[in-house]
């Protein structure tokens, strides 16, 4: 009987720690969705309406003015296609050239392998600063110009070392293997890292395409002379910067970045630009998750 009721009590503490982690981890997924929510309320609510606030995650008056008005803008639309066709060129190249830089610097047969990681390794803790940069890329003559979005960053090297640690975790043998039936580098390369390394690529691929398509500055800084070269993140900029200096709760006319007459609120417009950068990313990335867990994993741990 005693065993019974020891069995009993153990029972008892598991279910109870069980609850607790899940109200807890309940609580973060609340605290993690609700200003998402609360966002996407507020863009479909109308403008006079949500001036009276109480928005929560429901909206009170829904419209889809706020959307209509954010794509009758052609600047907003402009900048949306040069987002899009940056993350993707930008992250294309960037997985390409991390990898053949990763698979290089992973080959044992490589001589100087821990002299070129050293470099990479230093260049994450010592940069030229902005100044430098910026005139090396008015030398280059990238100012206003597309290339400024791809060249630059091109190749990360945090993810350099976390494709090499995949590659690592790798077995030697296929390699060996592929010597001896007489493949040359690029062979190995293509045809048996590549195929291998897919979780990883979607990694990687996922950290750049959301670093291009959340960046901004590089915007403001070489191409904010150039409007056709213009990016989403850099207009939502201006449109929150816009905000901030109107007064609490009033209702303007967003004449600069809006081309129409409508009466509307700025709270209302940041929002709906809000939920369009925000939702291609939130789009993708169910697509890539099972690589991306599986990429983080995969290559940390060696048998």
């Amino acid at each position: 009987m005693s065993g019974k009721k020891r069995k009993r009590k153990v029972r008892f503490k598991d279910k109870a720690v069980d609850g607790l982690i899940m109200f807890i981890l309940l609580l973060i997924v609340i605290v993690t969705v609700y200003p998402f929510l609360n966002v996407l309320a507020i863009s479909f609510n109308d403008a006079g309406d949500t001036i009276k606030g109480g928005i929560h995650i429901i909206p009170r008056v829904f419209t889809l003015r706020n959307y209509q008005e954010v794509f009758k803008d052609p600047i907003l639309i402009t900048a949306f296609i040069n987002s899009v066709i940056r993350t993707f060129i930008g992250s294309g190249l960037g997985v390409i050239s991390t990898m053949m830089v990763a698979y290089v610097i992973s080959r044992k047969d490589f001589f100087a392998r821990k002299v070129v990681a050293n470099i990479f390794a230093i260049t994450m803790y010592i940069s030229g600063g902005m100044i430098p940069e910026f005139l090396l890329i008015k030398k280059l003559g990238m100012i206003n110009s597309f290339s400024v979005y791809i060249v630059p960053g091109i190749i990360g090297v945090y993810y350099i070392y976390i494709v090499r640690s995949f590659i690592d975790g790798l077995p030697t043998a296929l390699q060996e293997a592929a010597c001896i039936d007489g493949a040359n580098d690029l062979q190995i390369f293509t045809r048996i890292i590549l195929p291998l390394c897919k979780p990883v690529m979607a990694t990687i691929g996922l950290y750049y395409a959301v670093s291009h398509w959340n960046s901004w500055f590089d915007t403001y800084i070489y191409n904010s002379g150039a409007p056709k070269l213009t990016t989403l993140q850099y207009e939502l900029m201006k449109v929150l910067n816009n905000s901030n200096t109107a007064a609490s709760g009033q209702v303007l006319m967003m004449k600069k970045h809006l081309q129409t007459a409508q009466t509307v609120s700025p709270q209302s417009i940041r929002m709906a630009i809000t939920i369009v950068a925000t939702l291609p990313i939130l789009v993708v990335y169910p697509f890539v998750q099972k690589y991306f867990v599986k990429g983080m994993t995969l290559g940390a741990v060696k048998d």
